[in-house]
Parts: structure tokens; C-alpha cells; sequence
């Protein structure tokens, strides 16, 4: 219903923030996202590869195989409270907030339809609202 609001509770997506793709070989993906794009990652690591796409982040991760999986991280001011948010209207929490490093904060849950949505608190990401 177009306009039907009904409930108390909102979270406030800021913007879409990052896409992360789960890869078997990441450095088998990283070449082929260096040469698809034209120029290399500014973050290099075993555990994750990223790219500034135009202010926006394409991330890989380490995988068992290559599920063509991914997550879309929406910004959010607070990652707990959205993560316990979602969960009230029946997500389940896929992956626990954590601070995976310069203040960044990520959490995932999936919705009862079994979508995966992240969110992504990024103090160094630029607000657009």
C-alpha cells in the first residue's frame, strides 16, 4: 500500500554505502576488478579487497566458492539500533554488529523473505542528506 505507514519504529537509510561480493579466489577477482575498472584497490588485504566506485565501496571478501552471493550495506547513523529494529519486525541476525576497523561499525540481518541486508555506520563515508 503506497504511503501506508504502521508503526511507531523507523530506521532512516542514509544511502547506499557498499556492495561486498563473496569470492573463492580473491585475488583472481581483485585482478579482474583492477583491469574491469582500471585501477587498483585502495585496500589490500587477505581478508578484504576494496574499491572507490565513484565515492561508493565494491568490496570482496574470502568465500568457500564463488555462491554469487552479495550484501548491499545501507548506511545507517547507528548500527545497533537498526540491527535490533529489523530483528523487532521479524529479520533475523545474520552477522552480530562488529567494528571491523577505523571506526567503522557493520551489522546484517535477513528478512524474513531471506534477503540479506547490511548495515554500515562510516564515519569517514561523506553524509548526502
Amino acid at each position: 500500500m503506497a504511503g501506508h505507514y504502521c508503526g511507531a519504529m523507523s530506521t532512516p537509510l542514509l544511502g547506499l554505502r557498499t556492495v561486498i561480493y563473496h569470492v573463492a579466489r580473491i585475488d583472481e577477482a581483485k585482478a579482474w576488478w583492477t583491469e574491469f575498472l582500471g585501477y587498483p584497490p585502495y585496500f589490500d588485504q587477505p581478508f578484504y579487497v576494496g574499491f572507490n566506485v565513484a565515492g561508493y565501496e565494491l568490496g570482496m571478501v574470502p568465500a568457500s566458492d564463488d555462491a554469487g552471493g552479495s550484501i548491499a550495506w545501507w548506511g545507517v547513523d547507528d548500527v545497533e539500533v537498526s540491527m535490533a529494529q529489523a530483528v523487532a519486525v521479524g529479520a533475523s541476525v545474520h552477522a552480530p554488529v562488529e567494528d571491523v576497523g577505523e571506526g567503522i561499525l557493520t551489522g546484517a540481518v535477513r528478512t524474513p523473505q531471506g534477503n540479506l541486508v547490511g548495515f554500515i555506520h562510516n564515519p569517514h563515508f561523506p553524509r548526502l542528506d
